[in-house]
């Protein structure tokens, strides 16, 4: 019996469709140079990698609490710093975001999906 009631719960969940947003970010050095340093900051929190190598992509999934701007900080293999601001994220937001390094600077391409869920 209990097994059946766990069954029928398991049944009732998936038909509901949990579902946790999340924001699938794709990062890409179109620059030609390594990247030695790379930093996404996102509101409550930040991810990133020591090395970009060029034309590479680094990938990265990130659940959004709280809401506010985004920002990407590297260093590039001049050693000099560069920031970019990105897009304000609310709570909830989910879809995909593309941002892309090149020679003439950032670019931020959020999908249209990448808004508040709530």
């Amino acid at each position: 019996m209990r097994s059946l009631l766990a069954l029928a719960l398991l049944a009732s969940l998936t038909a509901t469709g949990c579902h946790s947003p999340y924001v699938e970010t794709t990062v890409s050095n179109h620059t030609g140079q390594p990247i030695e340093l790379l930093e996404i900051d996102y509101p409550s929190a930040s991810f990133g990698t020591q090395n970009l190598a060029p034309g590479a992509d680094f990938h990265y999934r990130f659940k959004v609490l709280g809401s506010g701007p985004t920002k990407l900080l590297y260093t590039d293999s001049a050693h000099q710093e560069h920031k970019s601001d990105g897009p304000f994220l609310k709570e909830g937001a989910e879809g995909s975001l593309a941002i892309a390094i090149t020679t003439i600077g950032v670019t931020w391409q959020p999908a249209p999906t990448v808004t508040s869920a709530r």
